[in-house]
C-alpha cells in the first residue's frame, strides 16, 4: 500500500485538521468530533443541512460546507456511516432555529445512523427531516443498500436544497426542493481501478489489466458487469444509455455532472462529456449547465460518474444562486 498518511486510524481527523487549516474562513472542526461546520454558524433564522457518510469521498461532504450549500459534514471512518452521536453533534451545532434537513445517501448504516440522531434532536425540540438519496441507477439492493445507492447526484442535492435554505425557503419548503431534486437525479459509474482503505492495507477487489467494472457504487460495490476496456465514447453511451431509460428526458433542459472517481485525469472527464453533451444533443435534450471535476470520489479509484439531473425554472434558479465553500463556489 503506497498511501501518504501516517497513521491508517488516524486519516480521517488529520484530514480534517489539515481542511480547517486551509479554509478556516469557511470551516471549523467541533471539539472531539468529525464534525465540519460553517466558521461563522449557526446561521439564525435559516434551515441548517447536514449531510455526511463515510471519508474517502472527498471534497464530499465537508467540501461543500459554506454558503449556499452545507451547514455542516459528519465524517464517519473510510467507507463507513458516521456515528448517531456525530450526527448529533452536528445538528445540534448547526440548528438556527429553523430546524435542520439531514440529506443522507441510500445506505443502511446511513439511513439508520441519521434517522437515531434525528430522533435524539427531537428529544431536544430541534425541527429535523430528512431525505433519501438513490440517484444511481444501476443495480437494485447492492451492498449496503435496500433499493438504488446514493452517489455522485448528490451534490445536486446539496446544491439546490442549500440555496433554498439560504433563500429563507422553511423546512418544509427545502425538503420539497431536496425531494423534486432527487426526483429528477440519475446517475452512474464505472472504474479502471479498485481503491485501497488504508486500514484494509490492500485493493477492495480485482480488476484485471484489460478490465473494467461497470456501475459500480462509490465504495467498491460490484456493479452490473465487467467488461473489457471499450473507448471513451462507447463506455459513456453506455452510462448515459442507462440514465436515459430512466427518466423521460425529452424536450427538457438538463444539468450535468461528469464526477472523477479520485484517480482520472481532468482530461478524461472532458472527453466524457463531449460525448455526453454530443448525445444529449441528438436527443433534442438542452444541457443548461455542466460541472465537471472531483465532487464525489472514492480515494485513489480511476473511474468516473455521470449524473443527470432534468430541470424546471425553479430549479434552475436555485442551481444557479450563489455559493461559496471550499470545493465549490458560484459568484
Amino acid at each position: 500500500m503506497k498511501k501518504i498518511i501516517n497513521h491508517p486510524e488516524a486519516v480521517v481527523e488529520e484530514m480534517l485538521e489539515g481542511v480547517v487549516k486551509a479554509h478556516p474562513q469557511y470551516v471549523r472542526k467541533l471539539e472531539g468530533f468529525n464534525v465540519l461546520v460553517r466558521a461563522n454558524g449557526p446561521v439564525n433564522g435559516k434551515v441548517a443541512l447536514v449531510s455526511g457518510g463515510g471519508s474517502g469521498h472527498e471534497p464530499s461532504h465537508g467540501g461543500f460546507v459554506g454558503r449556499g450549500m452545507l451547514d455542516g459534514a459528519v465524517a464517519g471512518a473510510v467507507f463507513t456511516s458516521p456515528t448517531p452521536d456525530q450526527v448529533f453533534e452536528a445538528v445540534k451545532a448547526v440548528d438556527g432555529g429553523a430546524g435542520v434537513l439531514l440529506v443522507i445517501k441510500n445506505y443502511t448504516g446511513d439511513i439508520m445512523n441519521f434517522e437515531m440522531a434525528a430522533e435524539m434532536a427531537d428529544m431536544e425540540s430541534i425541527k429535523v427531516a430528512s431525505v433519501v438519496v438513490n440517484d444511481d441507477v444501476a443495480v437494485e439492493n447492492s451492498t449496503w443498500t435496500t433499493g438504488r445507492r446514493g452517489i455522485a447526484g448528490t451534490v445536486f442535492i446539496h446544491k439546490i436544497a442549500g440555496a433554498a435554505a439560504e433563500k429563507g425557503m422553511d423546512l418544509d419548503e427545502v425538503k420539497r426542493v431536496a425531494e423534486k431534486t432527487i426526483a429528477n437525479v440519475r446517475s452512474m459509474g464505472m472504474s479502471l481501478t479498485p481503491c485501497t482503505v488504508p486500514a484494509a492495507g490492500k485493493p477492495s477487489f480485482e480488476l484485471a489489466e484489460n478490465e473494467m467494472e461497470v456501475g459500480l457504487g462509490i465504495h467498491g460495490e460490484p456493479g452490473t458487469h465487467r467488461d473489457e476496456i471499450k473507448t471513451a465514447d462507447e463506455i459513456t453511451t453506455h452510462l448515459v444509455e442507462k440514465i436515459l431509460e430512466d427518466i423521460d428526458y425529452s424536450q427538457s433542459e438538463v444539468a450535468l455532472l461528469i464526477n472523477g472517481l479520485g484517480g482520472t485525469p481532468l482530461m478524461e472527464l472532458y472527453i466524457m462529456n463531449r460525448k455526453v453533451s454530443s448525445i444529449l444533443a441528438e436527443k433534442g435534450i438542452k444541457v443548461y449547465k455542466t460541472l465537471v471535476g472531483n465532487f464525489m470520489t472514492s480515494l485513489e479509484m480511476a473511474g468516473a460518474s455521470v449524473s443527470i439531473l432534468k430541470l424546471d425554472e425553479e430549479l434552475k434558479e436555485l442551481l444557479d444562486a450563489t455559493a461559496d465553500t471550499p470545493a465549490f463556489t458560484q459568484l
